[in-house]
């Protein structure tokens, strides 16, 4: 009989899965193809299930916006491993401000993480259970000065999911209403005023490389286009 090769699990732990399953058993011995249907539907009915074993934890790291927690594990091949997560205490939340003109405003920082600037659509960070439109309209506001009318939410991501729970929520604000900036004592903000097509092309060049604006420029361009 043939092999199915699959990327998500050892064979060795498919093949066990398949062949102590109850339709295995009732399958016709000369019935090679009913197997591997029967096979793939398996496979389609439980891939979605969470193959890790959790054995014991402990928390690594804490601080007032993350922590980190190292697991020892079983991981879905079988094998006994460790997995570090980075939990975010804030949920991230993004700003794509179009004015009446197709203008969009970038924020520029310095991104300590990456030791070097970043030009980034407004964001910002959303405590748990704090609203997040809420959040959002603060952030444009202490970033950029601007206040809007029609607020949309375009866009949720898992930010970096193989390491973290990171999670993002991005809006559209429109019809815009001009103030004074409000920033963090931490931050030293650059505002930039350009075509939304700029911001894209930026996103096109790579000189826009924070995930978030990448997703939320891209996901606008789309939707403006349908």
């Amino acid at each position: 009989m043939g092999e199915i090769r699959l990327c998500s699990q050892s064979e060795k732990s498919f093949w066990f899965k398949i062949r102590s399953n109850a339709f295995y058993e009732s399958l016709s011995e000369n019935s090679e193809r009913d197997f591997f249907f029967y096979a793939l539907i398996f496979f389609s009915m439980n891939n979605e299930k969470n193959p890790w074993i959790k054995k014991d934890s402990r928390m690594v790291y804490d601080n007032p916006w993350i922590n980190l927690t190292e697991y020892d594990v079983i991981t879905p091949a079988g094998t006994e491993g460790i997995y570090g997560k980075v939990h975010f205490k804030n949920i991230a939340v993004g700003v794509i401000a179009i004015d009446a003109d197709d203008n969009t405003y970038l924020v520029g920082q310095y991104r300590f993480p990456l030791d070097r600037y970043s030009w980034e659509i407004p964001e910002g960070g959303c405590p748990e259970g704090t609203d997040w439109l809420t959040a959002a309209k603060r952030e444009l506001k202490e970033e950029t000065g601007f206040e809007a009318k029609t607020w949309k939410e375009i866009l949720r991501m898992d930010v970096s999911n193989s390491v973290s729970d990171e999670f993002a929520v991005v809006y559209v604000a429109e019809d815009l209403i001009a103030g004074e900036a409000e920033p963090e004592d931490t931050e030293q903000l650059s505002v930039q005023k350009m075509p939304f097509k700029q911001a894209l092309q930026w996103v096109m060049d790579g000189k826009i490389t924070d995930s978030i604006s990448v997703a939320a420029i891209l996901k606008w361009e789309l939707l403006k286009n349908n």
